[in-house]
């Protein structure tokens, strides 16, 4: 005869590892829309800056054949930039609510207030502080951990930096695309 504690750990078990893999999935999908979130408020930030503005890069030394190692880089692909642009691009994550994407039935994090001024449907978007500060903690996490590759991605222009950036080289939205992974 079966003990009814067992029984009911036999019952209780499926129901616990369901709601563990939810857990897990849920914090995927939080990381992989910080990630997103990232890239999408760096591009914007670097588009705002004018082209024509440069700055000069390299060792201010002078060789000993006279000459410098100085160079003249875009100031909005910098490296410098790019650090100023990260340290403030995670207070950005305000600007975000949550939303189920129908198709996959995963959660997915839309920007909420306008750049432009233009109204935005926001019917199906949640719109609550636990997402905001959990989406917070991510992007702080994200850029902490892959600074590097941040900076890389954004330093020279490159298509497709979501894709490339979060799914391909961080494997934080490895579940958003199958593209083979780097080779280290």
């Amino acid at each position: 005869m079966r003990s009814p504690l067992r029984v009911l750990y036999m019952w209780l078990f499926p129901f616990l590892l369901l709601d563990s893999g939810q857990g897990a999935r849920q914090g995927q999908d939080i990381k992989c829309g910080a990630c997103r979130a990232v890239v999408d408020e760096m591009e914007w930030t670097i588009s705002q800056v004018d082209p024509k503005k440069m700055i000069q890069t390299g060792s201010f030394r002078i060789n000993p054949d006279g000459s410098q190692s100085v160079r003249e880089v875009p100031l909005a692909r910098s490296e410098g930039h790019l650090l100023e642009v990260m340290d403030e691009v995670c207070e950005k994550m305000k600007d975000y609510g949550e939303r189920v994407e129908p198709s996959t039935n995963r959660k997915i994090y839309v920007r909420v207030t306008s750049r432009d001024g233009k109204a935005m449907d926001l019917s199906e978007t949640t719109l609550d502080s636990r997402v905001t500060s959990s989406l917070k903690f991510a992007c702080e996490t994200i850029v902490e951990q892959h600074e590097d590759e941040i900076i890389e991605f954004f330093a020279h222009e490159t298509d497709n930096v979501k894709d490339k950036l979060c799914s391909k080289r961080t494997d934080l939205c490895d579940h958003a695309l199958h593209i083979p992974h780097d080779e280290l």
